[in-house]
């Protein structure tokens, strides 16, 4: 059994290599060595997993079914070939907020569509499709497409699903084209129309003051 003094020895030998050589080049051989082996672990393991492949599967592509319409543009999203609603299934309905208006009072109107089918059907509610007529006896006063965006709504309406939109009109006439500096409607009796898609609604009747 080697004595207290023969271990010494040996650990100080392990931290000081002896030779002839200055004790850096012990040293630098060590660190090569070590890096060595760290090399073929790595390279070990990159062959190991180059042949069994990777251990994750790869995250499944998305389903063209399920991609929706975007939220924000007024499109909804629909199947294909969903058809165009019919006339014949189409509800409208044109309400206005008033019977009569004050001076400087804005009549607001509210449009309702419904699908009256059996199946789901689509329709272009876009200002420039969806028209309200104003009409004062055989004058035309104003219609909500004169100045209308072409930017369509598609609106897909499942059996009995309504939708509801907002119009309001400035109480000034307007002509087709939109040209400015129109004049303000008068006191008076007027009427209201709705019409999309080749529907048209019974005449909303109200008065100016």
């Amino acid at each position: 059994m080697a004595s207290a003094t023969e271990r010494e020895e040996q650990d100080m030998g392990v931290l000081r290599p002896a030779g002839s050589l200055p004790a850096r080049v012990y040293w630098t051989r060590r660190l090569v060595v070590l890096l060595a082996l760290a090399a073929v672990v790595v390279l070990v393991v990159v062959g190991a997993r180059a042949i069994l492949g990777p251990d994750d599967d790869p995250a499944p592509a998305p389903d063209p079914a399920s991609t929706t319409g975007a939220a924000g543009d007024g499109t909804e999203p629909s199947a294909p070939g969903t058809p165009a609603c019919a006339p014949a299934d189409l509800g409208l309905q044109l309400v206005a907020d008033a019977t009569s208006y004050p001076a400087g009072a804005l009549p607001t109107f509210t449009v309702r569509l419904v699908n009256d089918g059996g199946a789901a059907c689509l329709v272009d509610a876009g200002e420039a499709q969806r028209q309200i007529l104003i009409t004062s006896g055989s004058d035309r006063i104003w219609a909500s497409t004169d100045c209308a965006s072409d930017e369509p709504l598609k609106l897909l309406l499942a059996p009995g699903e309504p939708d509801e939109r907002q119009v309001q009109w400035d109480r000034n006439r307007s002509v087709e084209g939109c040209a400015g500096d129109q004049p303000a409607a008068q006191p008076g009796t007027y009427q209201a129309v709705l019409t999309l898609a080749g529907v048209s609604t019974e005449p909303v009747v109200f008065g100016l003051e």
